[in-house]
């Protein structure tokens, strides 16, 4: 469920300031806008990633393995087609060149996509019976519950979603908490 967040804002500002012409002064950039979020928004998300789990039963962590990977595919490639407007994003929040923000994005997608490969290699080698020591068993992965996904503000997409997928994948629900410089990702 997405919803739309009415209460405070703050602006999110550019640390490269712009001159509109050689006799003015330069002035910040805003980006855009982000939630100022307070402890009960913090708490209200954090209920409703525990009542999505649902102790293990709620929709996500009973979804079949396919399932949570087609909707995490579905999310890669909604993700590339912004790839520019993230990257300028980057290049103007956090400071980084074209180059490093582009890199940044692109091995973002990479990492999901090998983790999506490793998931499906994981599933399909514990589908099989395993005999060790005269014992037959069958090995099953499990999410583990509500998972707080935090990232730097200097790799902020890429080391946010190197937490967040792996625990989306695997059944958990998430509270993510965005770096303060890098918010707009």
């Amino acid at each position: 469920e997405v919803r739309v967040y009415s209460k405070r804002t703050r602006d999110v500002v550019s640390p490269l300031w712009l001159r509109e012409s050689s006799d003015r002064e330069p002035t910040a950039t805003v980006l855009g806008q982000t939630a100022h979020v307070s402890t009960d928004d913090a708490l209200e998300a954090l209920a409703a990633a525990r009542q999505a789990w649902a102790q293990g039963a709620g929709h996500w962590p009973t979804l079949r393995v396919e399932e949570r990977i087609e909707a995490v595919e579905h999310f890669t490639a909604a993700m590339v087609a912004v790839r520019d407007r993230v990257c300028r994003l980057l290049m103007w929040e956090v400071g980084k060149t074209w180059a490093d923000a582009q890199g940044e994005f692109d091995r973002t997608v990479q990492y999901i996509r090998d983790t999506i490969e490793t998931l499906k290699t994981q599933d399909r080698d514990n589908s099989r019976l395993q005999f060790r020591e005269g014992i037959i068993a069958q090995v099953r992965r499990a999410p583990l519950g509500v998972t707080l996904c935090m990232g730097p503000f200097n790799y902020p997409l890429n080391e946010t979603f190197a937490t967040l997928i792996p625990a989306l994948i695997m059944g958990n629900t998430a509270v993510v908490k965005l770096p303060r410089f890098g918010v707009l990702l």
